[in-house]
């Protein structure tokens, strides 16, 4: 019976637990926090986007960072298998906007119980402690140390998570045990996170959300690096929200001078835009124009706009020109914020960078250097866009790596 330490009880490590032992191998599941599962728990804002309803074509063009590497993982363990995977577990799933899948009763807490449950039911342990190091002789994993002891095993599962919501207990730990191996770590920094911006507009729109509208963000260039369309949601330091996680993945450099255009009305044409202006300020001909635009724009929003706009807020309606209605149109369909950097790490949803995937095996998830060690999760130098897809990730490498190191 092969012996298999897996070091982090995250997604990642609670699904190789599982598998590795339901083929066979003793199980030590080594976790240094006093509950299993912690990031999971806060995950989907505590609903648990577990992964996303699409095809294996559709999940890789949501992973922009080295999506082939994993094609075997996740032709090996679906998005469709996941959402089968929990359902033979007991957790009944529903599927949001952008195929978005959450468990139906809303808790993320039931996940983490089922994958907790599913991690041991095969008979792994489960021991609330911190690895320390990995022992490895002549390029093979030897064992494990940890509460100062070396306990002897055949496969090592780095299953760490990445150095985001480091209170989760992410703190980088698999990073520097891989290094000591001799692996490369590619250079780490915060991914889905939310954006700063100098903007004092930002403070004064803090806790508005917007929805249904466009997204475009430039370089200072003019060149586009981003488009969407849906929701976000300004802070006292700048922006978030889906859109805005999303995009944070494509602003590696900030020295680019990034600028956010959003579109408020995406549904209207320029043309049909200013008809609706025209029809709003007609309806409130002798009503001041701070006073009119309450059918048009979020309550919020309205003073922010009249300051952009640069007109007297007590002109009346009926005076406005041409020029100045066109120039309201503009401001609504380019509402721009500058871009001025990415929140701290341990504020981001995951981290970009990790484990070189060339030194890893995509087949097994083994380590081309290291006999006998494994790696999955947001360890490894792979990460997606927000919607489930780096859950799918977790699920997908640590069900491999389990596999794998059970020696089926």
């Amino acid at each position: 019976m092969k012996k298999v330490v897996i070091i982090g009880a995250g997604a990642a490590g609670m699904m190789a637990a599982g598998f590795a032992s339901m083929y066979g191998a003793e199980v030590t599941l080594l976790e240094k926090m006093p509950r299993a599962g912690r990031k999971l728990l806060i995950s989907g804002k505590g609903r648990c986007n577990l992964t996303n309803a699409c095809d294996v074509n559709v999940f890789m063009e949501n992973v922009p960072v080295n999506n082939r590497f994993l094609y075997s993982a996740i032709n090996n363990f679906t998005p469709y298998d996941i959402i089968d995977f929990f359902d033979g577990l007991g957790v009944k799933t529903k599927v949001e906007r952008g195929n978005r899948v959450f468990p139906v009763s809303d808790r993320a807490i039931d996940v983490v119980d089922a994958m907790r449950s599913f991690a041991t039911s095969y008979g792994a342990r489960l021991v609330n402690a911190a690895a320390e190091d990995i022992i490895a002789e002549n390029g093979a994993v030897k064992g494990v140390v940890w509460n100062g002891k070396a306990f002897p095993c055949d496969s090592v599962i780095i299953a760490t998570g990445g150095k985001s919501y480091p209170r989760t207990g992410s703190t980088g730990d698999g990073y520097r045990f891989a290094e000591r191996l001799g692996h490369t770590v590619t250079p780490i920094s915060p991914s889905l996170v939310p954006l700063e911006s100098p903007d004092a507009d930002c403070e004064r729109l803090q806790g508005l959300s917007l929805r249904n509208v466009g997204l475009r963000i430039s370089e200072q260039s003019g060149k586009t690096v981003y488009k969407d369309f849906g929701e976000m949601l300004f802070t006292h330091f700048g922006v978030s929200g889906p859109m805005i996680l999303s995009a944070s993945c494509y602003l590696k450099s900030f020295e680019k001078g990034y600028t956010a255009h959003i579109d408020l009305k995406p549904a209207l044409g320029d043309e049909q835009l200013d008809a609706r202006i025209r029809r709003d300020l007609g309806e409130n001909i002798n009503k001041a124009v701070s006073n009119s635009l309450g059918k048009l724009l979020p309550k919020k929003l309205i003073p922010v706009v009249l300051d952009r706009w640069g007109i007297d807020p007590y002109k009346k309606c009926n005076s406005i020109t041409r020029e100045e209605r066109r120039a309201l149109l503009g401001i609504i369909k380019d509402f721009q914020v500058k871009i001025s950097g990415a929140r701290p790490i341990d504020e981001a949803i995951v981290t970009s960078g990790g484990i070189m995937v060339s030194e890893i095996d995509p087949k097994t998830m083994e380590s081309k250097l290291v006999k006998g060690l494994y790696f999955a999760g947001e360890v490894i130098d792979v990460d997606a866009y927000t919607g489930g897809f780096n859950l799918t990730i977790a699920w997908a490498t640590g069900k491999l790596a389990g596999e794998s190191a059970s020696g089926i």
